[in-house]
């Protein structure tokens, strides 16, 4: 198994490829492996069938039963990425195969030994992160576009679509990508005719990306998503229903506690944010600086360092150029629209199937929707305090005539 790479500091203008991301994909790892090597089909067997090995409660011991494989075998940076997708997929399901109230306290040797190898080699926590379920697991479907999940959990079309929604969020955020680096070179060389281009670009980019999130609307069941899948996403850190984290057998025999999957932990609006100069009031900038340990670390890199180049709001401010602050304006309104329209989707798909779960539950019936991160996101942030936060802040971004 290969180690992980240092990710070196290239002189700005950056250059994507150097922080792993792609021109065309983006932080979408681009054509992801659809297949492990042949002495990891163990793995593979089980992952292929999660959605029916978990509702049929034969996860566990299926787990139970599974050699314990080395990863020396695994090679490159995509093997690692499918191999910790697939372990990611494997320990949700062992996890909360029985809901929020049949967990486990330990994870298996078998299991929690190579998933911390894989883990370490690439930098990223060993729990199912964005970085698994959207970037590393998508595949072509046919050669006319279409795309489908690799690993997929109970859910359905419900959480296909979920996934695949994300992942078009993700792509339709290529051109703003692209449009930060610009952006800065525009900077440096104090080009505005460029810098006016890139900031068009990047709030062009910010509203695909608010058009691609409509069609949650079209592809997920709120219900669905509420009831079945949304625990899968869940960690167990500032979770109640696993308040004393995850021994990793074999790991650690403390135990340990990490964030569920959540979209804090895409490194797109991040990145969006650093080159705005948005600023977070200080709790929920903390959140948002601990869900970039769930980045891969060349993303995190990337990240950070547009937070550490030039300020492109002072030189707008400084300019004194109409056409720049309001091209900078558009960029931080489709970014507060943006995080409106995700407090939205956060109402109908959480919040009202809730309320809807709440008032079906007969006292003491089997097969009741969790309720232990009710009012709080997968990440286990307090959902619509942080969410209408950072709306809030990006929205103090705006620079006055």
């Amino acid at each position: 198994m290969e180690a992980r790479e240092d990710t070196e500091e290239p002189p700005l203008p950056l250059a994507l490829a150097t922080f792993q991301v792609s021109e065309e994909f983006g932080f979408l790892l681009p054509d992801p492996l659809t297949e492990l090597p042949a002495p990891y089909g163990p793995w593979m067997d089980i992952a292929l069938q999660l959605p029916q090995l978990i509702t049929g409660h034969q996860l566990r011991s299926r787990v139970h039963q599974m050699p314990q494989l080395s990863t020396q075998h695994l090679r490159g940076r995509e093997q690692l990425h499918l191999a910790h997708l697939v372990l990611s997929f494997i320990t949700m399901g062992y996890v909360w195969q029985e809901g929020e109230e049949g967990t486990v306290q330990v994870l298996p040797r078998n299991l929690a030994v190579p998933y911390w190898e894989v883990s370490q080699a690439l930098g990223l926590p060993p729990i199912l992160s964005h970085a698994d379920f959207v970037l590393a697991n998508w595949r072509r479907k046919d050669p006319h576009g279409n795309l489908d999940t690799i690993i997929t959990l109970p859910g359905g079309e419900s959480l296909r679509g979920f996934i695949l929604v994300t992942l078009l969020v993700e792509k339709a955020a290529v051109p703003g990508i692209k449009a930060i680096t610009q952006a800065l070179g525009a900077v440096l060389q104090r080009d505005g005719d460029t810098l006016h281009r890139a900031l068009e670009e990047l709030a062009g980019a910010i509203q695909a990306m608010r058009a691609a999130l409509r069609r949650m609307h079209d592809y997920v069941d709120p219900e669905v998503f509420y009831s079945v899948i949304r625990i899968f996403l869940s960690g167990w850190k500032d979770n109640p229903a696993m308040p004393h984290g995850l021994v990793y057998e074999g790991v650690s025999p403390e135990a340990l506690a990490f964030s569920g999957g959540s979209a804090a932990q895409s490194s797109v609006l991040h990145a969006f944010d650093e080159l705005l100069g948005i600023c977070h009031r200080q709790d929920t900038a903390a959140f948002l600086l601990r869900m970039r340990q769930y980045m891969p670390p060349a993303h995190r890199a990337f990240v950070q360092r547009v937070g550490g180049a030039a300020s492109l709001r002072q030189h707008v401010q400084s300019s004194g150029d109409p056409r720049l602050r309001l091209a900078f304006n558009r960029c931080v309104s489709a970014l507060t629209d943006f995080r409106s329209y995700h407090i939205t989707i956060v109402t109908k798909f959480i919040a009202s199937a809730a309320a809807r779960a709440r008032a079906r539950a007969q006292p003491g019936a089997a097969g009741k929707a969790p309720a232990a991160l009710e009012d709080k996101g997968t990440g286990g942030s307090h959902i619509f305090t942080f969410l209408k936060s950072i709306r809030d802040s990006t929205r103090e971004g705006l620079i006055s005539a």
